[in-house]
This record gives C-alpha cells, structure tokens and sequence, in this order.
C-alpha cells in the first residue's frame, strides 16, 4: 500500500523511528518483560479471551491471577475501568508501563523479516539463531509470543503479528479498505516521571474519537520488533483522556471501551479487577505509550 494513505501523529512517528533504530538487541527489555510480568505480560493490553490450553492440549499460562489476595495484586492490571468512570474530577489508580525506547528491539527491514521464520514449530532454529539457551528467560518469551500470535482468534476478532513496520500497515489497510486514510493514537506522558502506578484525576471531558473501525497494536517481547495487531466487528468507543496523576504527572491517554465482552473468557482479569459478572459490556482499558490504536481519518 501507499505511504500516502496513512496519517500518523508525530508521537507515534517518533516511537517507530525509535523501535527502527534502536540498538537492535532488545534482549534486555525482553527478559525483564518476562521476569517482571510473566507471559501474560502478552496478553494484559490485548482484549481477546484468555486461552487454558492449546489445541494440542499444552497448558499455556493465563493472564495473572490479580485478585486473589489484594495486598499481593500485580499492580500492572491496573489499566481497566468502565465507561462510568469517565467524569471530569474522578479519581482512580491507573498503572503506566514506561519502557526506555532506546533499548527497545528495532523493526527489521520488511525482506529481511520476511526471510526468518516466525513459526513456533521452527523455536529450536530460533533459539539457535539467536543464540538463547532452551531455558533461558528471552526463550521463554519467544514461544510464549509465537504461541499467542498461533493461537486462534475468538469470533468477530481479526489478529495478525507485524514483523515489519510494511506488514503492520498493510494488516491495517485490509481492515479499513485499501483506499482508506487511518490515524494513529497513542497515549503521551507530558511530564518525566518514573512512577508507574498513582491515583489519575479526569481533568476535562474525554474527547471521544471517532472509530466505526479501529485496529489495535500491542508490543510484544522478541529479539526484533513485533506488533500483535487485531480488530474486532463489535462496537467499540475510543477516547483520549487528560489525567493529572497525584504527583504531578500529566498524561493525555488513549482508551478504549469495548461494548461486547461475551466472547472473552469468563476469568478475564478485567472482570476480577473491576468486580463484574462475566460479559458485562462497558469494559474499557488505558494503553500504554507503547502501544497505539489506529482509527479511519475522515
């Protein structure tokens, strides 16, 4: 597709120039993403449904348990609210992953990325390649990514795994129609801060985005860059939302409300950390500034 049909914000502009000429390695980042997060660290961000075992019937770890003692929550949940919570002056904790783009993986070039595979069944190949050792914490993270990016889409959601910068707008493109123009959004920290989860007061109205269609891209640990990319038919509200944290931070986060939730699992961790019935619609998440939502630009 043509370059020309895309319009992107300067902030999410930077972040991929960034990813595209960072140091390449991102074995660092991807290990601490692992240790810090566990394998669910691949699935908070992203809204499909939580998957027990595989169709080979290899259990693969769930989204982390938050709720089962509060003082032992992993505090990086903390992104769900609901519509209602939308109102200027209320206050609620809300954590922000902050990642150092500068040790972030890089894209590869499209040919080049395109000539490594990217298959679960070739992680051996992989792990040679890479020279990571079978237990080692960045392998770990390669088949828990290659499995999630395998595993199958619930109904009404279509999701693709960008090895390339090329491939993550030409999934785009399919969804919104070749002759399209999309904008990206993506959540801006206006102030340097190291602190990752505080109390966010709304300070003004959200502004609600436009989005018959909306495409989402989440990071996802790997030795180069890869964006897990879906969309879903069901009706969804994309907003961007002024906060003040309770130290000072001013942040304009990008949010997203889906209106249907029967298709996730019903130990979805939005569910528990919000204290709702199983597919109660209204189920909105914060997204990291690493992460973005692409919209149709009228």
């Amino acid at each position: 597709m043509s370059m020309k049909s895309v319009s992107f914000s300067f902030h999410l502009l930077l972040l991929l120039l960034l990813v595209m000429h960072g140091d390449g390695s991102g074995t660092e980042e991807m290990a601490d993403d692992l240790i810090s997060k566990g394998t669910s660290v691949l699935r908070l961000h992203s809204m499909d449904h939580d998957r027990q075992t595989e169709d080979d019937g290899t259990t693969v770890q769930s989204r982390v348990d938050p709720l089962s003692h509060m003082d032992h929550m992993d505090l990086s949940v903390m992104v769900f609210f609901t519509l209602k919570d939308l109102k200027v002056g209320n206050s609620m904790p809300i954590y922000f992953r902050k990642k150092d783009s500068s040790k972030s993986p890089r894209f590869l070039p499209r040919q080049e990325a395109d000539s490594i595979a990217f298959s679960l069944k070739e992680l051996p190949n992989l792990l040679r390649l890479f020279s990571f050792s079978r237990d080692s914490p960045q392998a770990k993270a390669m088949e828990a990514t290659l499995r999630e990016c395998e595993s199958q889409a619930i109904k009404g959601e279509t999701k693709f795994c960008a090895t390339s910068l090329e491939s993550m707008l030409e999934f785009a493109s399919s969804i919104f129609g070749s002759n399209t123009r999309f904008k990206t959004l993506a959540t801006e920290h206006l102030t340097k801060s190291s602190t990752l989860f505080q109390n966010y007061t709304v300070l003004t109205t959200p502004e609600e985005i436009p989005a018959p269609m909306m495409v989402a891209c989440h990071t996802v640990p790997y030795p180069y860059a890869v964006l897990y990319c879906h969309s879903q038919v069901t009706e969804n509200r994309v907003f961007k939302v002024s906060l003040d944290g309770e130290n000072g931070d001013k942040v304009t986060a990008v949010a997203v409300c889906h209106k249907d939730t029967t298709q996730w699992n019903r130990n979805h961790v939005s569910f528990r950390v919000l204290g709702i019935e199983p597919g109660t619609p209204g189920v909105c998440h914060f997204f990291p500034a690493d992460n973005f939502v692409l919209v149709p630009d009228p």
